[in-house]
């Protein structure tokens, strides 16, 4: 078996699931055991830099609020810059937005209108994709400063929740670690 399907496999027993949460019927997949897991945090974030080494982003924006902490570290191992991209009016300075359709209503993001640059060139974490709104709009939000999405990252990806399929319909490159049946 190849490195990142042992990997895969590795990180995909360490996702708790949390059943009917927040909604009954929903299947939550927990990443909170990966973060307080040294040895399985370091072998997630390996995964993402390994990807990304060579491809050197300008810099990776995360997507609020678990994007932040995989895209944090994995901009820090890269020796690239980190952008956050936040739920609506949590940004100190003059933002861009765009809203969205939630697996369970709808949500608005925001960017610093500075923190990219036309031409850059940027990856765009998350730890998870599900109906694929979340990363929809960051990858909107980037583009309308002129930036460029290389790809969008996440640990999970719900498939039937067809999210991952409306990206790539998209245009946007993918690259998850695991994949979950059910939602």
């Amino acid at each position: 078996m190849p490195a990142h399907a042992l990997h895969a496999d590795y990180i995909k027993r360490h996702i708790r699931t949390v059943p009917d949460w927040p909604a009954p019927g929903v299947q939550f997949r927990d990443i909170t055991p990966l973060l307080s897991n040294p040895r399985v945090f370091r072998v997630l974030i390996d995964e993402f830099v390994h990807r990304y080494f060579d491809v050197r982003p300008d810099c990776i924006a995360g997507l609020d609020a678990r994007g932040f902490i995989i895209g944090a570290v994995v901009a820090y191992e890269l020796n690239v810059g980190f952008v956050p991209i936040r739920k609506k009016g949590k940004l100190p300075y003059t933002t861009v937005e765009e809203s969205y359709e939630l697996e369970y209503g709808s949500a608005t993001v925001e960017m610093h209108t500075d923190a990219v640059k036309a031409g850059d060139r940027v990856v765009l974490i998350d730890d998870l994709i599900a109906t694929g709104g979340t990363m929809m709009a960051g990858k909107r939000l980037l583009e309308k400063l002129g930036a460029t999405v290389i790809e969008g990252a996440a640990i999970v990806d719900l498939p039937e929740l067809g999210g991952s399929a409306r990206l790539r319909e998209s245009g946007l490159p993918l690259f998850t670690l695991v994949d979950f049946e059910g939602h």
